[in-house]
Formats: C-alpha cells, structure tokens, sequence
C-alpha cells in the first residue's frame, strides 16, 4: 500500500478474480493513493467482501460515508451483490452503476454492471470499465480493442458502443498448465524466451488443430532436447496465445488494434500481433479502469448534490 491519501473524495475498485485493487481519488479523477490485496472474488465468501475492502481502505475514512465504485467480478454471482448485465451493442459510458447495502456506515458502495452477449453467448465484467474510460479519451475511435488478462476479450467498437465481443480463457490455460499440468516441472516463472515465443505463435498459427500435441512437446522437448525453461514458458505461451489468434482472426484482421492491460502481457499480445504484420497501439488499463469509475462517479455526484 502507498501512503495514506491527505484527503480523499472517492474511491476507485477493480475487484477481480484473484486481485483486489483501491484507488483513493480527488473529485477531478486525480490520483491521490492506491493499494493492492491477494483478496480476489475467487477466495471470498459474500459475507467477506466488505471487511477485505476495509483492510484494504481504512487509512481513506473518515466520519462522513465514502463513496466507492466498483467494478469487476464483485457484481458477478458469487461476488458481494450480483448485478444485472447491460445487453450489447451499449454505449459503455451510459452505463449507471447499482448502489449496494453496507454494514460500516462510513460506505457507500456502487457496483457496475457488466455486459451480456446473446449470440454466440458471451458475457464481461471490468473490462466495460475499461472501455468507458479509453472512449472517454477517444471517443471517436473504431476498430478493435484486445483486453488480455484471466479471460482476454476482444471486443469490436462502433459509434462509441460495444457491438461484439469474444472472450478467451488464454490467461487461466496458461496458468493452470504451468503449474498443475505436467508441463510444471520445465517452464520458468517469470520471464520468457521471447524468440520461443514467436516461433510457437506462428507454429500455432498455421496449424492450430495440433494444439494439444504441441503442448505436450514442450514437456518432451524438455526430457529429451533440454529445452530451457525460459524457452518452455516462451513455448507454452505462444502455443495459447497462437492458437487465441487465430481463433480471433476475424476480430484482428485489417483492423486498427488497441491493446489494453497490464503493461508486461500487453506487450506479448503486441508482439504476437507483429509477427503477423500487424502494428497495435498500448493502453495501461489502469489509469483506464479510474476514467471509467470516475465517469460513473460524476453521475452518482449529480443526483447527490
């Protein structure tokens, strides 16, 4: 956790899977503190929603309620309130946040909605956040934006709305392989061999039916070649985010691409994007996520003042 905020007029949630992030913010989306827990949606029961967020922002209380808006998977089914999905195509910015019932009465909670897909059946939450906060910036903007994380979503934008989206359990593979699969014993934590990395991509690319096999090389590659672990972390990657790509092609094809997220994934997705010639653009998700609570928070202050 950063220092303590000297005043805080609001506070900014993106409550995740396996994270959860608070940002203490001025009334003009400024910056004033943030803080970072392993207390994800994952881990928590609904009665323990509200004391993991106030470890976390104690330090930005004070006597008169606080409003926190929140987004993410703290408004799924299993998170502190379920809250409805807004149905695409949506403008992401006109989205109205749903106040949600506290115990400590220094709270007052809003959590986003997320958004729907009816067909092919799809469905996010946090990334709507994102979007509303990039289009706050570019307003004009159309083509495509790729959210890696967890569960990466491409996403098509139109006229300032979300008309289709695809998602993609890429991040949750590649954690699950890498440390329950067999392929444990060879790939490194941390970084990757970035030239196994492109190889595996257009590998991936040209024959992605052999996914599973090509899976399993990289163990015996391992056994037999003495493949490095830098090189079967850059392998396993590129396999899943390969065969990601070329499931998404219809997405990224001729399209103006932006990518948005953590800095260090975003970059393999751009990378990954290069070597099949295209360019993308790198947006830290971030600063975005606050653009997009900050949105919401103007329409909570309005109807309060």
């Amino acid at each position: 956790m950063s220092g303590a905020a000297t005043y805080t007029d609001w506070i900014a949630v993106d409550w995740g899977t396996t994270r959860l992030r608070a940002w203490a913010m001025g009334g003009d989306g400024s910056l004033r503190a943030e803080a970072t827990s392993d207390d994800g949606m994952g881990g928590l029961a609904r009665d323990a929603f509200e004391p993991a967020l106030l470890r976390l922002i104690e330090p930005w209380l004070g006597a008169q309620p606080m409003p926190v808006l929140a987004c993410g998977m703290v408004g799924s089914r299993q998170g502190w309130a379920e809250v409805p999905y807004a149905a695409a195509p949506c403008a992401p910015g006109g989205l109205q946040p749903t106040p949600t019932p506290t115990n400590d009465a220094r709270l007052r909670v809003f959590i986003m909605p997320g958004v729907s897909q009816a067909r092919p059946a799809d469905v996010m939450r946090g990334e709507e956040t994102q979007i509303a906060g990039f289009l706050a910036e570019e307003p004009g903007f159309d083509g495509v934006l790729c959210l890696p994380g967890t569960h990466t979503k491409w996403v098509q934008i139109s006229a300032g709305e979300i008309v289709s989206f695809q998602t993609f359990m890429t991040g949750e593979m590649f954690q699950l392989l890498a440390e329950k699969s067999v392929l444990r014993h060879g790939v490194a934590k941390g970084d990757l061999d970035a030239e196994a990395f492109t190889e595996a991509i257009s590998d991936t690319l040209s024959k992605p039916e052999h996914l599973a096999r090509r899976l399993f090389a990289i163990r015996a590659q391992a056994v037999l070649d003495g493949l490095t672990p830098e090189a079967a972390r850059g392998r396993l990657s590129g396999t899943l985010i390969g065969a990601e790509l070329a499931a998404a092609k219809p997405y990224w094809l001729g399209q103006s691409i932006v990518v948005i997220g953590a800095p260090r994934l975003s970059a393999h997705y751009a990378a990954a994007l290069e070597s099949q010639g295209l360019t993308a653009r790198l947006k830290d998700g971030g600063p975005l996520t606050r653009a997009g609570l900050h949105r919401a928070y103007a329409t909570i202050s309005e109807t309060t003042s």
